[in-house]
């Protein structure tokens, strides 16, 4: 009966018939708990794991490419700087309550920074415009090493970084909906 019980056996999950408390070999960090037996992978794992192991470097950013065109060639059919407010698609948050989200303005800047036009842009989502050359950089750095090996040089950017821009966004997007006169220009 050894390692054949069907169900909460001391050899339950364990194909292999082994000791469960033995250490597990192959990729599991040092250290890995004992008593927990080694899960075998299911199929549509072991699939991932194959297809992932076969892709070529340069698809990742390929696709992210193309995810990017998709979203500039969507903004420059659309031209949403011609379209009425509540035009499909439309925003939620403004749709119910009046308010701007914290997106709001984006795509019409996106519009104007394609069309050279940075000081309209900035009208429509300042902080979108500011983040645009550093998101541009941090992409084409990491595209170029996943699909080329290039190493350029790192933009150091750390949590508090991170924090203090999530929280200025998060100030822009208060300021931005107050309705007395210097914030009011805000609006989109």
């Amino acid at each position: 009966m050894h390692g054949e019980h069907a169900h909460g056996g001391p050899d339950a999950g364990n194909p292999s018939g082994g000791p469960v408390n033995a250490a597990p070999q192959g990729d599991w960090p040092a250290g890995y708990p004992a008593g927990y037996p080694v899960v075998e992978s299911d199929r549509l794992t072991r699939f991932v794991q194959r297809a992932h192991a076969r892709t070529p470097r340069w698809v990742v950013p390929l696709a992210a490419v193309g995810c990017v065109a998709a979203g500039i060639g969507y903004t420059l059919l659309s031209d949403p700087t011609r379209s009425a407010p509540d035009a499909l698609p439309t925003c939620l948050l403004k749709l119910t309550t009046g308010l701007d989200c914290p997106g709001c303005g984006g795509t019409r800047a996106l519009w104007y920074v394609l069309h050279a036009d940075l000081p309209a842009a900035a009208r429509h989502h300042f902080l979108f415009v500011f983040a645009l050359p550093f998101l541009a950089y941090l992409f084409v750095a990491w595209a170029g090493r996943q699909a080329f090996g290039w190493r350029l040089p790192e933009l150091r950017i750390g949590p508090k970084l991170v924090g203090g821009f999530l929280a200025a966004w998060l100030a822009f997007s208060v300021v931005r909906n107050l309705p007395w006169v210097p914030f009011t220009a805000l609006y989109v």
